[in-house]
């Protein structure tokens, strides 16, 4: 039997949301055809809520328990992370534990950012994926989550390749060492554009960065005289930052990448 995939996300309770993760999926299934693909959410918060509307979602040991179940033995798993922080050393204890109570054998793919050669590919990356409307004199801020985890610093790293590549792209986090009040007296263009460093578009997105509450980095923007304009698609739907965490699989599969193949017909997004 050819090993299973699992890919696990945060969440996606919304429809855009899980359209953009059936889009990652379908990749995944065209570059490995004929492997089982499952999903898990690492989200609590987003399982139960999930629950509630009585859509099923698994966290990450119960969805490796279930493949189990279904007789496989080799499992590789892909978290669509940004940083090796504490959600991706929690999911390696998860699997951790799984591998202690089952025997299963479990590679797993790495976050985003965490070699050095991934920062500097995610820079060249982001620029590739600018607003087409966006004037070369005006500013772009990608706005992550940030972790006061020590991986943090990759952000920061990312930073400063972004700067190099071109003096009006930001990269800031919501904690961390480059947080948007380090950003602003940087700023100068009347109209700033906003995006997300984060997977797919949520509550940090709609909210945190382009919510209508003063705290939030469109509003700050505004008051502080700028004209924002929010862009709302997370870093999955980017096709070169997506071929990095495919990357990250096919190095955990112990596998060159492939020539394109025609995808498995098995469902395009499958919640376990």
């Amino acid at each position: 039997m050819k090993p299973a995939i699992l890919l696990v996300a945060y969440g996606a309770c919304t429809l855009e949301g899980r359209r953009v993760l059936a889009q990652f999926d379908l990749r995944v299934r065209e570059v490995f055809p004929g492997h089982a693909v499952r999903w898990a959410y690492s989200s609590d918060i987003l399982r139960k809520r999930l629950a509630g509307k009585r859509q099923k979602s698994d966290a990450v040991d119960k969805a490796l328990l279930r493949m189990w179940f279904e007789h496989f033995e080799t499992v590789i798993l892909q978290p669509l992370q940004t940083i090796p922080g504490r959600e991706f050393e929690e999911l390696q204890a998860d699997v951790a534990r799984v591998v202690q109570e089952t025997g299963m054998r479990i590679g797993v793919g790495e976050p985003l950012l965490t070699s050095e050669a991934d920062i500097r590919r995610v820079a060249s990356s982001l620029l590739q994926h600018l607003p087409l409307s966006r004037a070369a004199s005006e500013d772009v801020i990608f706005m992550g989550h940030g972790s006061r985890h020590p991986a943090a610093v990759r952000y920061a790293q990312l930073h400063e390749l972004v700067q190099a590549l071109d003096k009006k792209v930001h990269v800031g986090t919501m904690e961390g060492l480059v947080t948007l009040d380090c950003l602003l007296p940087k700023l100068t263009s009347q109209r700033v554009w906003l995006m997300p460093l984060l997977a797919t578009v949520g509550r940090h997105t709609l909210k945190d960065m382009a919510g209508c509450e003063r705290t939030s980095w469109r509003c700050r923007l505004e008051a502080s005289g700028h004209l924002c304009k929010p862009v709302l698609k997370g870093t999955v739907e980017h096709s070169a930052i997506a071929e990095i965490w495919l990357d990250h699989l096919l190095a955990a599969a112990h596998v060159p990448r492939p020539k394109t193949a025609k995808a498995d017909p098995g469902p395009v997004c499958h919640d376990p």
